[in-house]
């Protein structure tokens, strides 16, 4: 298949085009420059014959899944999402300069940074499953390296809900070298139990150099073949001296042709991993995971379809504890503002006092002057 041409940049106020990144299947990926403030960011950018219900839909969930969760430190940060004035939808990320699948293809990555991937990956993930979000694409090209040099999470273009309707559409998204089994096989779009494989895959992948049923000579097989030696094939170790058994053990464990016998989520495969690391007398690394509370504060990411983006209407559940707490000091704040204009309107003691006391002083200088006048002093 011949690759698509890339699309030209659009015009973005407040931003100037620098060069492409990459082009993807619906998308393009440019640099641009913010100006205010001064930063690089990409932006990536629905392409005009793309621009149809469906392909939207996805796009906007997208962009709302990375909202919703890129306030984790191991997922890619969105900063804005819009139209173009040409009509392209597009949102603005943050700009990683690197990616695991070209470190990789370059050399096999020291042990001790793939263990931190691992914990880091699999904490965003297991972040992402307590939302109930599926990412679906797990893969070494799309775990993307910051500016600081730490590995994130990126393209949720294909995500699901992870408790997916009945009547919604399947569908199979095959990055072959890295997806389970069972979703090769169609019996599955995504589960946990998928992801986790993928992880180890890619996992693998980072430590050996190649995919985990690759042939140890990387002899490029035929996606057929490939996809036979993942269905039925049997994991062979990385070959690398320094991975201890124990490593070893928990990629064969992730990557079990039984989904039921792998972890049993992505928190349990990074504590796993952090034995590991504590077994080596590295620094485990920490597993960041987000709380339930905060996972169930925002209503769930609409995967089945909305109508067109437009007016901003709230998805924040007015019963909530914080939203009752608001109305209830926002309510004493409108009874002390009533409060404090009924005594403007009426006088104080004190003022009327001081009114009556000067009536007062009126009269009686009245008095005064008339006997004054009446005895000839005035």
């Amino acid at each position: 298949m011949a690759r698509r041409t890339t699309a030209p940049p659009p015009v973005l106020p407040g931003y100037s085009y620098i060069r492409p990144l990459g082009s993807g299947g619906f998308a393009d990926v440019f640099l641009y420059e913010q100006n205010m403030p001064r930063r690089v960011v990409a932006v990536k950018v629905l392409i005009d014959d793309a621009v149809n219900p469906e392909v939207l839909r996805t796009f906007n969930a997208e962009a709302d899944i990375l909202a919703r969760l890129s306030a984790h430190s191991s997922i890619v940060t969105i900063y804005q999402a819009s139209i173009s004035a040409d009509g392209r939808p597009y949102f603005v990320m943050e700009f990683c300069p690197d990616n695991m699948s070209a470190r990789y293809r370059k050399a096999p990555l020291p042990l001790a940074e793939v263990l931190d991937t691992g914990v880091r990956i699999a904490a965003a993930l297991e972040t992402a499953h307590r939302s109930g979000v599926l990412h679906r694409d797990i893969k070494p090209s799309n775990v993307l390296v910051s500016s600081l040099g730490t590995p994130v999470l990126a393209d949720f273009g294909i995500a699901a809900a992870v408790a997916r309707a009945d009547d919604d559409p399947e569908v199979f998204a095959m990055s072959v070298p890295w997806s389970s089994p069972e979703v090769l096989q169609e019996k599955i779009s995504g589960s946990v139990p998928s992801e986790i494989w993928s992880l180890g895959a890619t996992l693998y992948t980072l430590l050996a150099g190649r995919s985990p049923f690759e042939p140890a000579t990387r002899e490029k097989l035929p996606r057929d073949q490939l996809q036979a030696r993942i269905i039925r094939g049997k994991l062979v170790p990385t070959g690398r001296t320094d991975t201890p058994e124990r490593l070893e053990a928990a990629l064969a464990r992730a990557m079990s042709a039984d989904p039921e016998s792998r972890f049993a989520s992505m928190f349990e495969f990074a504590e796993e991993l952090r034995w590991v690391q504590y077994e080596l007398g590295v620094p485990p690394t920490a597993v960041e995971v987000a709380s339930s509370e905060w996972a169930g504060a925002a209503a769930p990411v609409d995967f089945a379809g909305e109508a067109p983006r437009g007016p901003v209407i709230t998805t924040v559940r007015q019963e909530s504890r914080r939203a009752a707490r608001a109305e209830t000091l926002a309510s004493a704040q409108r009874r002390r503002s009533e409060q404090a204009a009924s005594v403007s309107r009426k006088p104080s003691p004190l003022v009327a006092a001081l009114i009556g006391a000067g009536a007062g002083v009126v009269v009686v200088g009245g008095a005064v002057l008339a006997v004054l006048a009446a005895t000839g002093v005035l």
